[in-house]
């Protein structure tokens, strides 16, 4: 095979497998994306994230429960530029109405779009969120996307319409008490999503 050749080669889900643990690793059009692990603010936001929601919307806890809430699941959808291969994606939260996904399934990574995600921007994976992730997500259904940024302490809430399109973004910043969809049962209060 020529360099040529090499190069227009798309990188399939083996290629994703052979990454070393350590990294993170996504698949998107047939293109592999690799990044260091997050850094610390941004797990600080991750887990907080999750802790705040868990609760109320996985476990009734305060809030109306119904809800399958996930740190960094493997979603795998069908690739349209080559149909045998996948888009391999991973966000940093995910979640799913319990009424679409009663029971998680058997295999790795799940083939059922979620309802929501949230990707916690870096800065070595802003424009990858932005760029390469969201139009798929906006692609494969998902209603509901945040994006969260630690550094400047911004939540963006993005809702999908009916054109398969992002709508405008809603953005809060710093430290104040907001009520988002689809989590809006509750109000959450920023300030627990920054690092000190």
């Amino acid at each position: 095979m020529g360099q040529l050749d090499e190069e227009q080669r798309r990188a399939t889900y083996a290629d994703l497998e052979a990454v070393p643990r350590h990294k993170v690793a996504e698949l998107v059009r047939g293109t592999l994306h690799v990044f260091p692990r997050p850094a610390p603010k941004h797990a600080w936001t991750s887990s907080g994230l999750g802790a705040e929601l868990i609760g109320p919307f996985q476990r009734g806890r305060g809030g109306p429960g119904g809800w399958v809430i996930l740190d960094e699941p493997e979603l795998h959808f069908p690739d349209p530029e080559a149909p045998v291969e996948i888009d391999a994606l991973v966000p940093d939260l995910a979640g799913w109405r319990r009424e679409r996904m009663p029971e998680l399934p058997e295999t790795a990574y799940f083939a059922l779009a979620p309802d929501w995600i949230c990707e916690v921007l870096s800065p070595s994976t802003a424009t990858f969120d932005r760029d390469e992730k969201m139009p798929v997500y906006a692609r494969e259904g998902v209603r509901y996307a945040w994006l969260v940024d630690p550094i400047a302490r911004t939540l963006e809430v993005y809702v999908l319409g009916q054109d398969r399109r992002w709508g405008p973004a809603v953005v809060h910043r710093d430290a104040v008490h907001v009520r988002v969809a689809p989590f809006d049962a509750i109000e959450l209060d920023l300030s627990v999503l920054w690092a000190k």
